[in-house]
């Protein structure tokens, strides 16, 4: 069974095929995300309070009616601008410590805390 790969060819005709899909890809906290107008995602805990705009400004590529727009490594003036909803917490880690033979055993967790936002909005392209 063989991968299949995607030509750019095929990536600019289905894009341009009328779907207006915009996107951007944006950096933060050494991880790069995929975000579009709406959308809600969970980034690294910052001590913001829920209701205030929250800036993302490394933009790496910005997708705007089947044109794709590259930085070389980001996109000077463009900023994605995002709606705080509140705070989140992750699953519980649970981490065991154990010496074996030496009747040492220690059971701990933790739940990480991020910070959830909502895009509001995106730069139109270069």
């Amino acid at each position: 069974m063989a991968a299949e790969s995607t030509s750019p060819e095929t990536l600019t005709t289905d894009s341009a095929s009328g779907s207006q899909h915009h996107y951007c890809i944006v950096s933060d906290g050494g991880r790069q995300y995929r975000v579009s107008e709406g959308q809600e995602l969970e980034v690294d805990f910052r001590p913001i309070d829920a209701g205030s705009e929250l800036v993302f400004d490394k933009v790496l590529a910005v997708s705007k009616e089947g044109k794709l727009y590259l930085g070389a490594p980001i996109i000077d003036g463009a900023v994605v601008k995002a709606e705080v909803i509140g705070l989140a917490q992750g699953e519980k880690i649970y981490v065991q410590n154990f010496r074996r033979r030496k009747n040492y055993r220690r059971k701990t967790g933790h739940r990480s805390v991020s910070t959830r936002v909502r895009i509001s909005e995106i730069p139109s392209g270069t």
